[in-house]
C-alpha cells in the first residue's frame, strides 16, 4: 500500500517515506491510497482475546508490504500491551484510553509508531546514517505520549515543543524526566506558536536535506492511523455489554446485521475523531460521530455555517485541546471527499467553557461516582446535549448505544480535580515515580532559527 497527499491524490509514497517525511512535499497530509475493508468477524473474534491481537490484525492491513507480518505482530504487541477498557459513567459507556504508560490515549499512536518506525528504520539503517530526529509540538499529552513511545530506541532521537506555562505540572515531568534520547523544550508562546515552529521546519526542503527529521503529532501517518484501532475494540465490548446473545450467534457464523453505535469524541486536532471515521470507513458498524471541543470551537463553528476560519488558540482547562487551527481538518476532508453535506450529515459538534468542564466533572464525581479529566468532561457534555437534541428532534436515539471517549487519566489534572471534588484522584505509580525525578529542559523565545541549532546539535 501506498500513501497520497491530501492536496495531490496523485502524489504517491511509501510508508517509509510517508513517516520520515511526515507532511507530504506539498504540506498536506498524508492517507491510505485505499481504505482495506476489515472481515469484521475476525476483528470481533480477535478482540475476544486482547486489544493487542485484534490490532495486529489491522494493523498488517495497512503495513504487511512494508514490512513483515512477525515484524508488525511483535511491534503492535510492544506498543499496544495495555488494556482499553469499556465502562459504564452514567447512562452511557466511556473507553478508558488512558491505562497506558503515559496514562493518555496518546500512547496508543505514539507507541504503535515508535515501535513500527524503529523497524523500518533498522531495516535500511547503515552504519554511519545520522539518527532520525522525532520533532513533534504539543499542548499536552502527545509530549509525554511520544517522549515514552520513543524513548531509548536505536537510531532515532526526539526534541518536544511545547508551551510555557501551558501545561500540567505531571505533564511537563513526563517530557522533562526522561532524559537520553529525549530532549524536552519550553517554548515561550502558544501550542499554535510549536506547531507554527514544527511545520516551518518540514516546509524548508534546504534544511531538510542537512537535517533528518519528522514529526510524531498525529500529522504523521503512523501516528495517525493506529488511533482506528481502539474503535473496533470498543465496539466489540460494547456487543458483549448490550447485546451478548447477538454477538455469541454472529460469532458462530449466523448472518447478522450488527447495531450502529454512535462515538463521542474530545477533540483538538481532530486526529483523534479522524481515525475513528476511517474506521467506519473499513466496516465498523458506526452510525455517526459527535465533536466535544472546548472553547476553541473551529470546527463546531464550521459545522454550523460552512466556513473554516481558523483562529489563535484560547487556553483552557482542558489543555490538550487547545488548538485553533486543527491539522487534521485535512483529514475529514479527504474522508469525505470535500462534502460539507455529507459531513454535517455524520458528524454534529458542541463547544464548551471551562465552568462547563467543571460542572460536568462535579455531576460525573457526585452522581456516579466516576471522576473523570477535563478533556473526558467535554465527551460526556456532549453526550448529554446530543441526547437532548435527538429527543427535542424526534429522533430514535437510546444512550445505552452511544460510547464517550475518555482520553486521559484525571492523575494529571489534580490541579483542576481536587478543586472541583474535594478530592485528589488516584495517581498511578507509573507518573508518581515522575515527580520526584530531575527534570531536563531547555527554553526558547517562538524562532525558528533557534529550533535549527537545536536541532543541528541534538542530531549529531
Amino acid at each position: 500500500m501506498r500513501f497520497y497527499s491530501t492536496r495531490d491524490k496523485n502524489s504517491l509514497h511509501s510508508l517509509k517515506e510517508a513517516a520520515v517525511m511526515g507532511l507530504a512535499p506539498d504540506g498536506g497530509l498524508f492517507m491510505p491510497e485505499y481504505v482495506p475493508q476489515v472481515n469484521l468477524l475476525e476483528t470481533l473474534m480477535l478482540a475476544q482475546c486482547s486489544f493487542a491481537e485484534m490490532s495486529s490484525y489491522l494493523a498488517s492491513l495497512f503495513f504487511k508490504e512494508s514490512i513483515t507480518q512477525m515484524e508488525v505482530a511483535e511491534a503492535i504487541s510492544d506498543a499496544l500491551s495495555f488494556d482499553v477498557p469499556l465502562v459504564k459513567a452514567g447512562p452511557c459507556y466511556t473507553l478508558e484510553l488512558f491505562h497506558g504508560p503515559t496514562c493518555a490515549f496518546k500512547d496508543v499512536g505514539a507507541s504503535s509508531m515508535g515501535q513500527i518506525l524503529g523497524k523500518l528504520i533498522r531495516n535500511g539503517q547503515q552504519e554511519h546514517d545520522k539518527p532520525l530526529i522525532i520533532l513533534t509540538a504539543t499542548s499536552g499529552d502527545t509530549g509525554s505520549a511520544v517522549a515514552r513511545g520513543f524513548y531509548d530506541i536505536p537510531g532515532i532521537k526526539v526534541v518536544v515543543l511545547f508551551p510555557n506555562g501551558k501545561v500540567s505540572p505531571l505533564q511537563e515531568c513526563q517530557m522533562t524526566a526522561l532524559g537520553k534520547n529525549i530532549k524536552a523544550i519550553k517554548v515561550n508562546g502558544t501550542f499554535d506558536d510549536c506547531q507554527m515552529l514544527v511545520k516551518a521546519i518540514f516546509n524548508n526542503k534546504e534544511l531538510r536535506k542537512q537535517i533528518n527529521v519528522t514529526s510524531a503529532n498525529s500529522i504523521n501517518l503512523l501516528r495517525w492511523l493506529p488511533q482506528s484501532f481502539y474503535y473496533f475494540y470498543a465496539y466489540a465490548q460494547w456487543l458483549a455489554a448490550e447485546h451478548q446473545q447477538l454477538l455469541k450467534s454472529y460469532l458462530n457464523g449466523e448472518n447478522i446485521d450488527l447495531p450502529e453505535v454512535t462515538f463521542v469524541v474530545p477533540s483538538g486536532n481532530y486526529g483523534n475523531i479522524s481515525a475513528g471515521m476511517l474506521a467506519k470507513r473499513m466496516g465498523l458498524p458506526v452510525k455517526g460521530f459527535v465533536a466535544a471541543a472546548n472553547s476553541n470551537d473551529v470546527f463546531p463553528k464550521y459545522l454550523e455555517s460552512g466556513k473554516y476560519e481558523p483562529r489563535p488558540s484560547v487556553q483552557t482547562i482542558a489543555n490538550a485541546m487547545d488548538v485553533g487551527a486543527p491539522s487534521n481538518f485535512e483529514r475529514i476532508q479527504s474522508l469525505f471527499n470535500n462534502d460539507y453535506d455529507a459531513i454535517c450529515k455524520e458528524v454534529k459538534g458542541y463547544a464548551y467553557s471551562d465552568s462547563q468542564i467543571k460542572e460536568a466533572i462535579l455531576e460525573l464525581h457526585k452522581e456516579y461516582g466516576y471522576t473523570c479529566c477535563p478533556h473526558s468532561a467535554t465527551g460526556y457534555l456532549a453526550t448529554k446535549e446530543y441526547l437532548q437534541e435527538c429527543a427535542g428532534l424526534g429522533k430514535e436515539c437510546s444512550a445505552n448505544s452511544i460510547i464517550w471517549l475518555s482520553t486521559a487519566s484525571p492523575a494529571k489534572f489534580s490541579e483542576v480535580i481536587a478543586p472541583v471534588t474535594g478530592q485528589m484522584p488516584h495517581i498511578p505509580g507509573r507518573l508518581q515515580e515522575l515527580l520526584n525525578k530531575e527534570k531536563e529542559f531547555a527554553v526558547m523565545d517562538v524562532s525558528t532559527d533557534a529550533l535549527v541549532e537545536i536541532l543541528k546539535t541534538h542530531g549529531e
